[in-house]
């Protein structure tokens, strides 16, 4: 169970914000300093009063301690449970009160924090947040409490065929990295826990060192600069020390896990490249072909629509900090998951000899750049998106060249990235339930 919690209502008021958006190509993102150097990136719309506001802290929950997994993203559960002057239910009422949001989240690489709150209530709702950043309570009555919900959760991912294929896989690849175990930890590990963890976790995770920052909405890059300094200023100055990269090895092959259900689930995958590869652009490209691109995609024409052997199949690229993957999913019938196997591995290895056709390289372009200025429909998603690009290393230009990039991959490109990263002989399955005639295979 990895946290992602919300916290209080907005008001009606705030949410005709979502209404009146510019394009992607004209959102004018100023860079902001504060006078204690923190950087931040800001698209400032004064149309509506309210603001939505997204931290990030790279290092995540990959940054657990040995022997303390689960404490990171229990401790980002606990953020809102009591803080400064409040109980969990008075910091919840104290939210509500001022109309805004809170959300706490974490995952391997980053703890994410988002904000949304209106001008008129803005002081108010900033200082919340900051107790609940700089001021938590860990008590000993809310640490109990939330153990309960994240050892349920684990408990439950442990009967997910989902869950159980992803674990399986991540072991398989990663060894005795972080990215090998579940962000939430074991229910041993979470027991295990002290208040002494969590808060050596809060320090571990949340610094100066490793914070980004972006908003957007009816605020100035100087009541911005305001904010960040009061919000963060008593952070503390650096985290723990960030993992180790990892460089993946897989090797074609089958492993079966049983578990009794009438349909199986298969999570696919091998190494796979970099955000600031050279040739990301073209291996997105070459993947909305291969299968990220819905209906349209070759995985789904073939998997699904010529033979009915599952709902939906896709890939996708996953570029961690520490490491690179290219990974799918399906799920089929016991009795037919093994033909869906076969059927994605001849499609890895056909794209990966042959490439694709100028009318699928035309058609990935047009959905590609067409799709793209829709992700820009609200303050909230703006700013998420500014955030995750500054986390990435892009510059603020890359919202108007990104479509360029897109419609500069040529088929040469993507024949050549495809014969580079795909690898049939490194494509490996984790099947999670009774397939008939699928075995657990050796590594090639």
């Amino acid at each position: 169970m990895t946290f992602r919690i919300v916290t209080g209502p907005l008001i009606a008021a705030a949410a005709s914000l979502w209404l009146a958006l510019p394009a992607a190509a004209e959102i004018d993102i100023q860079q902001v300093e504060t006078p204690l150097g923190f950087k931040a990136w800001l698209v400032e719309e004064p149309s509506i009063p309210f603001t939505a506001l997204e931290i990030r802290f790279k290092g995540g929950a990959a940054l657990d301690a040995p022997g303390k997994r689960g404490a990171t993203n229990l401790m980002v559960g606990l953020l809102e449970e009591g803080a400064g002057a409040y109980d969990a239910q008075g910091f919840a009422a104290e939210s509500e009160s001022l109309a805004a949001s809170f959300g706490y989240d974490s995952s391997q690489d980053a703890v994410s924090v988002s904000a949304r709150f209106l001008t008129e209530n803005r002081d108010d709702a900033v200082e919340l947040l900051r107790q609940s950043l700089i001021e938590p309570s860990f008590s000993e009555a809310a640490l109990t409490r939330v153990r309960a919900q994240v050892i349920s959760g684990i408990r439950s991912d442990a009967k997910d065929p989902d869950s159980i294929a992803s674990a399986t896989f991540d072991a398989e690849v990663f060894g005795d990295h972080p990215y090998a175990t579940d962000a939430s930890g074991t229910v041993e590990s979470v027991r295990a826990l002290t208040r002494d963890d969590i808060v050596d976790a809060w320090k571990g995770a949340m610094a100066k060192d490793r914070v980004y920052i972006a908003a957007t909405g009816d605020i100035s890059p100087e009541e911005l600069s305001a904010l960040i300094d009061n919000l963060l200023a008593d952070l503390p100055d650096t985290g723990a020390p960030l993992p180790q990269d990892f460089d993946v090895q897989t090797t074609a092959g089958i492993t079966v896990v049983p578990f009794e259900t009438p349909q199986s689930v298969a999570i696919f995958g091998q190494k796979g490249l970099k955000r600031d590869d050279p040739d990301f652009f073209a291996a997105y490209v070459m993947n909305t072909i291969l299968g990220g691109g819905g209906f349209e995609a070759r995985l789904m024409n073939e998997v699904r629509e010529k033979r009915g052997l599952t709902y939906g199949v896709y890939s996708y690229i996953v570029p961690m900090d520490h490491a690179e993957l290219y990974l799918g999913h399906v799920a089929s019938a016991n009795d037919r998951i093994g033909e869906a196997i076969d059927v994605i591995k001849d499609e890895w290895a056909k794209l990966a000899e042959n490439g694709v056709t100028e009318a699928e390289l035309d058609q990935a372009k047009t959905y590609l750049t067409g799709a793209y200025p829709l992700r820009f429909d609200g303050n909230g998603p703006i700013a998420d998106i500014l955030v995750g690009m500054q986390m990435d290393g892009l510059t603020p230009d890359y919202i108007a060249t990104r479509n360029d990039e897109i419609e500069a991959v040529t088929l040469e490109d993507v024949k050549r990235v495809a014969a580079r990263v795909l690898k049939p002989d490194a494509l490996r399955f984790v099947v999670v339930g009774e397939p008939e005639g699928v075995e657990s295979t050796e590594p090639e």
